[in-house]
This record gives C-alpha cells, sequence and structure tokens, in this order.
C-alpha cells in the first residue's frame, strides 16, 4: 500500500496486511489531527520512506513521537518508543484501503461536540 502528505514531500510503502484502524480520541490526537486520530499500523520492517525531504518528527511525549510534513502540515504518523512498529495516519493511504475502524481508544477524553455511535 502507498500513501503521502499533501503535498508529495513524504511519501511511503507499507506492505500488506495492515491492522484494522484505530481510533484515538485522547487530547494530544485531536490536537494533532484537528479531530481524532484514525490509524493503521505496520512492523517496520514492512515500512519504507520513499520521499522524506518534508518529514518532521515531534517528541510528542516520553512514549513516543509524532511524524509530520513541514511543508503543507500533513499528521501522518505516530512511533512508540522501543518498539518495532508505527501506526500511518489512515486518511494518508492512496485509494481503497479495505480497512476499516474496529476500535476507539480514549473515549472519556473525546471531544463534546461529537458522539461515538461505532465500535
Amino acid at each position: 500500500m502507498k500513501g503521502g502528505c499533501l503535498c508529495g514531500q513524504v511519501r511511503f510503502e507499507a506492505d500488506a496486511p495492515l491492522r484494522d484502524v484505530f481510533a484515538c480520541h485522547c487530547s494530544q490526537c485531536r490536537k494533532t489531527s484537528g479531530h481524532f486520530w484514525a490509524a493503521t499500523a505496520v512492523p517496520l520492517d514492512r515500512f519504507r520512506l520513499v520521499e522524506s525531504t518534508g518529514l518532521r518528527w515531534f517528541q510528542s511525549s516520553d512514549k513516543a513521537r509524532r511524524g509530520f510534513c513541514g511543508i503543507c502540515g500533513s499528521s501522518l504518523f505516530w512511533e512508540p518508543v522501543g518498539e518495532n512498529r508505527i501506526s500511518i495516519a489512515a486518511g494518508s493511504l492512496d485509494g481503497a484501503t479495505g480497512l476499516q475502524i474496529t476500535q476507539n481508544w480514549c473515549i472519556e477524553d473525546k471531544g463534546d461536540y461529537y458522539n461515538i455511535t461505532t465500535a
């Protein structure tokens, strides 16, 4: 599967299978994404950066860093420290994915402007 940012200065490939999408509603994810963070994940050995000119990393906590395009601002990755996987923004994938949201995390932190009606 291929994907990237809005301006094309970050492009990546991830070999199947990708995990179904988890939606995280914590305040960090909501501020990073503008709503909630919806991401799939893959082991690092099945992930490749094809273009990284725009890629910037922000150490958002002692547990993880977040990858984004420093040119267009697209929020792209969440990478836990010391683990061999990367979470990829579901919306950054090209074309149909066949994935679906299967879990909602941190529901107690969700914004008051929306309701959660699925898994």
